[in-house]
């Protein structure tokens, strides 16, 4: 690991030497490449510093105490010793996890598709409350919410909802939110007071340019219609809602929030972009290693993932075994508590895959 460190350092040397030099922005498209590459290197080469630091120190220290010294210094140094040690696991850690590939779409936006699933009218008022949940995370954290798609029930559930969360660094925080999630509560429209089990099933994919994704124009399908809807203001009677076919894959998109076609239009081909990359990626990684994505779950859509049961007040993840009690909190928006524990797991699996795997 430390000859790999060594050399990630001395790669970041020459891109700061580059950079300092006269002529570095004449090509800016260059420039930016080499920075970003930069300030993707800087967390691990200030790790690798800080171990070696710490590696310094503890040689000093060790020096030290094989010397003769005061009852006094002896346990001192001791101490001091003994925090290097723990240091210097710490920091070790913190290497391994920052050599691990990383994953190239971390910093994208997302796709989410909301769906009601088992539970009838109460499954559609609870994907609402998810889409109010998922809407307060995106707020709190900065992004902008852009509905493609939502259709209403008449006591105000959500039928479907697609919509794009635009912020850096969403995907690798909202992609383990794919799946099955299930609900045991009252339902509004329960009037003897019983619990019902209903399920909602979400769907997360960093959202794709068209020229990341080989998308030929002769299989496409087009068709337009009118938007239709509850009657917000972004309905309109022209036909410029848009659905798209992908006719090889029988990939269906749609889109009818903007209120012309051409918008529509471009936002349904980001949707079947992500759509199609998803594709690929699970056809690829299902070849490579006959496991699903994530050990933890992303991307199974089939998979129950959480059940928020608010009769005792918790929400709680099956894959990690993780429960909370404060589901009011997780349902405004509170997610990061979740969130973190499914990425230190996975990161934990990754671990393990790559020592056992000899890396």
């Amino acid at each position: 690991m430390l000859d790999k460190l060594k050399l990630v350092e001395e790669k970041y040397l020459e891109l700061e030497a580059r950079a300092a030099q006269p002529d570095f922005y004449a090509d800016p498209q260059a420039a930016a490449r080499l920075l970003k590459e930069q300030k993707e290197l800087e967390p691990v080469v200030t790790a690798y510093r800080r171990y070696r630091k710490a590696e310094r120190e503890g040689a000093d220290l060790r020096e030290m105490l094989d010397g003769p010294l005061e009852p006094d210094l002896r346990a001192l140094c001791q101490e001091e010793f003994t925090q290097n040690k723990k240091d210097l696991e710490l920091l070790e850690q913190e290497l391994k996890l920052l050599l691990l590939p990383r994953d190239p779409n971390d910093e994208k936006s997302v796709i989410m598709e909301l769906r009601g699933g088992v539970g009838g009218e109460e499954s559609a008022l609870f994907a609402h409350s998810l889409f109010r949940m998922y809407s307060m995370y995106a707020a709190a954290k900065g992004w902008k919410l852009e509905l493609l798609n939502y259709s209403e029930t008449e006591l105000g559930g959500v039928k479907e909802a697609d919509f794009i969360l635009n912020g850096c660094g969403a995907w690798s925080r909202l992609k383990f939110e794919s799946g099955v999630h299930r609900v045991q509560r009252v339902p509004e429209t329960e009037s003897g007071g019983r619990v019902h089990t209903s399920t909602a099933t979400v769907a997360v994919l960093p959202e794709m340019e068209e020229v990341e994704v080989d998308i030929r124009p002769e299989d496409i399908e087009m068709q337009v219609y009118r938007s239709s809807g509850a009657g917000g203001q972004h309905i309109n009677k022209t036909s410029s809602a848009v659905r798209l076919i992908h006719k090889p894959t029988g990939i269906v998109v749609a889109c009818q929030e903007e209120r012309s076609q051409v918008q529509n239009r471009e936002k349904c081909m980001h949707m079947l972009a992500s759509k199609l990359y998803e594709m690929e990626q699970t056809r690829l990684e299902a070849a490579q290693s006959g496991l699903r994505r994530s050990q933890v779950g992303a991307g199974m859509r089939n998979e129950r993932i959480r059940t928020y049961n608010f009769p005792q007040g918790r929400v709680t993840d099956h894959r990690i075994g993780l429960t909370l009690y404060k589901i009011d909190a997780v349902m405004d928006g509170g997610l990061d508590e979740l969130i973190d524990a499914l990425v230190t797991a996975d990161q934990a699996e990754k671990l393990r895959s790559s020592e056992g795997g000899g890396v």
